[in-house]
């Protein structure tokens, strides 16, 4: 027997009509590409959206078609998301700090039809446009005051465009299930694959993502989101803000700690989201300019591990509780929250930092395992590490274009890294699968050697790679960054190091370089150090 609910699909386009119909006069703040802050609201964005909607069509957009992004988190970008998805259409965000042949590749692989861009990335699409067949139209997100002369195909303003319209205009009407958006793996090793979100597993993982152990987001909270839109849908937050009413403060082009900074005070932020690279210029201009937050009390770091020195000053010295997170593209992107549980409200000091240090556990709608190579499934002692597998209702079974199966026999991803989970069901990465550090036949995690190092007075950055070893195969080898106006002693740094991990552990060697590489999603790129030091060899 079926129940008698309504039939009432999870479109994305009723997130911004229940914003516009409950929240319409909440702001959403930008500091636009062009300089000026720019203040609107949802009632707005949604007629605005609605407009984007009407000239897709009147361009010959159709049901499943890509329709790609490359723009900076602005009202305008917010807007196009709900207009290309309201029609059945797909965003496609472009990560922009990939490299143009990379670029070229995804936008020829989705075979978009359309790009929107932000006037900073013009000429970059002005040299490979010629490479990229598919798209019929480049609209660019700005005024006509400031459009500039380019050679790109039926370019045309944004404004312009949207104000052809005239917002007598209804929601298509389509399956939950229908592909609402699609984002790139950065692509590391080979080719991006693209992941393929639908309207229902992006309403359900918004959803199940704003309470109070996740994102604690309500009506009277302003949110930053400093995760660019183009990092798998801004972590969800460009839903869960409207789906709750919340004020929105967009950063745009400038993320550096001063223009940060400025945009936290000034609007009154309470909840700020971002990955620790640029927590980590943040801190040091309120450290350098003797700084406080006035208002924001709540930090939620991920993309890659937040270094446990990270998260103690931002508590102990600027008041915020700052939340862990994990996830990935083929995630929808969160996977995991480190949220205090009851049953741990007693841990304080030193075993607190230690447990908000983990990645934390996974909300309703993730299943999680770790299981060695053979598949057989480890338990949750916190202590035996295993590859991290997931399955739930906002995780891909397959990558877009292709048939290759990446699932288990259970139906679980395997999430390429590997990690431990405890009994109270937190979990930790201890690296990734193909950066763990084999060593006489046991694994050092890099991840932990590096969160240690950067908690040393003169590192600013550390990263840690495994060497080729005659006897133990692979031996850790620690590379750092010092901090502006400070110099790093070899000795010291192991010094600082010694008694807090097992003495295999330790570092065979400490290299001082001027600058870590990162990935176009922010993560240290450990393919490029490899490379670096592969001529390099440890000290007798």
């Amino acid at each position: 027997m079926l129940g008698l609910m309504q039939d009432w699909p999870l479109l994305i386009h009723r997130i911004i009509d229940y914003a516009a119909r409950q929240h319409g006069q909440r702001e959403v703040v930008s500091r636009s590409v062009e300089g000026p802050i720019h203040r609107t609201n949802y009632s707005q964005i949604r007629e605005r959206s609605k407009k984007v909607a009407q000239a897709l069509e009147a361009d010959g957009v159709r049901l499943g078609d890509r329709i790609a992004t490359l723009a900076w988190n602005t009202w305008r970008h917010l807007e196009s998301w709900y207009g290309i998805t309201g029609i059945g259409a797909i965003y496609h965000t472009v990560n922009p700090r990939l490299f143009p042949d990379q670029i070229v590749w995804i936008v020829n692989h989705a075979q978009d039809r359309m790009v929107l861009t932000d006037l900073t990335f013009v000429p970059l699409l002005e040299a490979i446009a010629d490479k990229l067949p598919s798209v019929e139209r480049y609209v660019i997100l700005t005024d006509r005051a400031h459009m500039p002369a380019t050679k790109l195909n039926n370019a045309i303003c944004y404004e312009d465009w949207i104000a052809a319209q005239d917002r007598d205009f209804e929601w298509a009407d389509f399956d939950e299930k229908t592909a609402a958006g699609l984002c790139y793996t950065s692509g590391t090793t080979g080719n991006p694959k693209g992941v393929l979100y639908t309207h229902r597993s992006n309403v359900l993982h918004s959803m199940s993502l704003v309470h109070q152990d996740a994102l604690r987001i309500s009506a009277s909270t302003v949110v930053l989101p400093v995760v660019p839109l183009f990092h798998a849908n801004s972590w969800s937050l460009a839903f869960s803000c409207p789906m709750q009413g919340a004020k929105m403060v967009m950063p745009g082009p400038k993320l550096d700690g001063a223009s940060l900074y400025e945009l936290m005070e000034q609007e009154g932020v309470t909840m700020a989201a971002g990955v620790p690279t640029v927590w980590a210029m943040l801190l040091a201009f309120l450290q350098k300019e003797g700084r406080k937050l006035s208002t924001t009390k709540f930090m939620l770091v991920g993309g890659s591990a937040a270094p446990r020195a990270m998260i103690e000053t931002f508590e102990r010295d600027y008041g915020l509780t700052v939340v862990h997170a994990w996830g990935m593209t083929e995630m929808s992107p969160i996977g995991s929250l480190c949220a205090v549980k009851s049953s741990l409200s007693h841990v304080t000091g030193e075993a607190l930092l230690d447990l908000k240090s983990k990645q934390g556990y996974a909300p309703f709608g993730v299943d999680m395992k770790i299981t060695d190579d053979e598949g057989r499934e480890l338990p949750w002692d916190g202590k035996t590490f295993g590859r991290l597998k997931v399955s739930g209702f906002a995780v891909t079974k397959g990558y877009f274009g292709s048939d290759e199966n990446i699932l288990d026999p259970q139906g679980f991803f395997d999430t390429g890294d590997v990690a431990t989970i405890d009994p109270e069901g937190y979990m930790q990465i201890t690296d990734r699968s193909k950066d763990v550090i084999k060593s006489g036949g046991e694994w050092i995690s890099s991840i932990e050697l590096e969160n240690l190092a950067v908690g040393h007075p003169d590192v600013a950055e550390a990263a840690v790679i495994g060497i080729a070893h005659e006897k133990w195969s692979e031996r850790p080898l620690l590379i750092v960054v010092a901090k502006e106006g400070r110099s790093i002693d070899r000795r010291n740094v192991l010094s600082f190091m010694d008694g807090k991990i097992a003495k295999w552990w330790m570092p065979d060697d400490v290299q001082v370089i001027s600058e870590i590489p990162h990935t176009a999603t922010g993560k240290i790129n450990k393919l490029k150090l490899r490379e670096e030091f592969r001529d390099y060899r440890l000290p007798e």
